[in-house]
């Protein structure tokens, strides 16, 4: 912690020959990606992406999960993707997903979560999608199956929401599906044509 804190508190002279740059973030954030993501502090954006300061809006959670859309639901995914879509006018939203990943892999291998409520109800949301794949527990490889398909379930999750869908058929909006290997660092696309990740 303590040298979290130092860097902190040593932010602004390190990045004093761009100070510039970060004077114009007063006036507004102009991104051109919505990058959603896990939480696991393994999987960082800007890192995997090259992304500078403004370029990327990120939402992060537990398994990149977006749950169903609801006009009268309240959600912080939803609020996130209405933003990025309406007000931001993103022009991408990448669903990444990594391997290793414990909340994908707690719904794979039928994890007991009863000390974790908030973690099993959460973690539910993706289940439906995934349904089909249960019952037997996966090995590494198997796992990054399920968390391939949770990427593809996210992804159909978005088509539902009424901005997202509407920008998509506009042609103002592209969505991506990202397969991240946290222990090679090697990123793999989907290709919706055929369902596969694929190496770039």
């Amino acid at each position: 912690m303590k040298r979290l804190l130092d860097n902190a508190r040593n932010f602004r002279h390190r990045v004093a020959p761009e100070s510039e740059t970060f004077r114009r973030f007063a006036a507004g954030q102009t991104p051109g990606t919505l990058f959603i993501t896990c939480s696991d502090s393994r999987v960082i954006p800007a890192l995997i992406t090259g992304a500078v300061p403004g370029e990327v809006f990120e939402l992060r959670n537990a398994g990149n999960i977006i749950p169903p859309y609801s006009p009268e639901g309240e959600s912080g995914e939803a609020a996130t993707v209405e933003y990025a879509v309406e007000v931001l006018k993103v022009r991408d939203i990448i669903v990444c997903g990594h391997s290793h990943c414990g909340a994908v892999g707690a719904l794979a291998n039928d994890q007991d979560l009863t000390a974790l409520p908030s973690v099993a109800q959460w973690v539910a949301v993706a289940r439906p999608g995934l349904a089909p794949m249960l019952g037997t527990p996966p090995d590494d490889v198997e796992l990054s199956r399920f968390v391939q398909r949770n990427v593809i379930c996210q992804l159909d999750t978005l088509r539902t929401y009424p901005m997202v869908r509407d920008a998509v058929s506009q042609g103002r909006l592209a969505l991506h599906g990202w397969y991240y290997r946290v222990d090679t660092a090697e990123v793999l696309e989907l290709d919706e044509a055929d369902g596969v990740f694929h190496r770039n």
